[in-house]
């Protein structure tokens, strides 16, 4: 079973870009929240969480065409790798989401992208974010324009949730990583 130990290795191999990582840790951070909700192996989604993106940075017009081989090479499972792939669904994969797991990283992916200009805004960061500010923002296209809601939405359609639902996991999920993620705010 992947570990988040393992899932940070593999994508040092990868991945060298500050803001790529973040976007692993903040993914990460919320699939934390998302296993805890479904009950699920907390270290484990947020392992799948950290390595989503392995192979955007070195080829981001082929995003997921580099992730299938090198990553089963490397010791992962079918399903760990199949979620990965499926967060990409009609995007740039034909892997449909349909296990929880899978379901919510195709969410958080880009809901996690909300949270984080959303954070920056503020003179707390996501330190005092409330939902309610963050679901003003997610309403106004303008903001944080290429995250796309469709998806978002429809991702949470695929869960059986809210928005504002997985948007709250997302929010406490990523408060725990603050320091990490720079949203601590100007006032810290």
């Amino acid at each position: 079973m992947l570990t988040l130990e393992r899932a940070k290795e593999l994508n040092a191999t990868m991945v060298s870009e500050d803001h790529l990582i973040k976007h692993a840790i903040s993914v990460s951070a919320a699939m934390g929240a998302m296993a805890d909700h479904f009950g699920e192996d907390r270290e484990h989604w947020m392992a799948i969480g950290y390595l989503h993106d392995y192979d955007y940075e070195k080829y981001p017009e082929e995003h997921l065409q580099h992730t299938r081989e090198p990553l089963l090479a490397a010791g992962l499972t079918e399903e760990e790798v199949r979620a990965i792939m499926a967060h990409g669904y009609g995007l740039c994969s034909d892997t449909e989401p349909v296990t929880a797991l899978e379901k919510s990283l195709y969410t958080v992916d880009e809901l996690t992208g909300i949270v984080q200009a959303c954070a920056r805004m503020r003179p707390n960061g996501i330190t005092d974010l409330e939902v309610s500010s963050l679901m003003k923002k997610f309403k106004d296209k303008k903001f944080a324009a290429k995250c796309d809601r469709e998806l978002i939405k429809g991702g949470c359609d695929m869960l059986g949730m809210e928005v504002r639902d997985v948007a709250a996991l997302c929010i406490e999920g990523m408060k725990q990583f603050a320091a990490e993620l720079d949203l601590q705010g100007t006032e810290a």
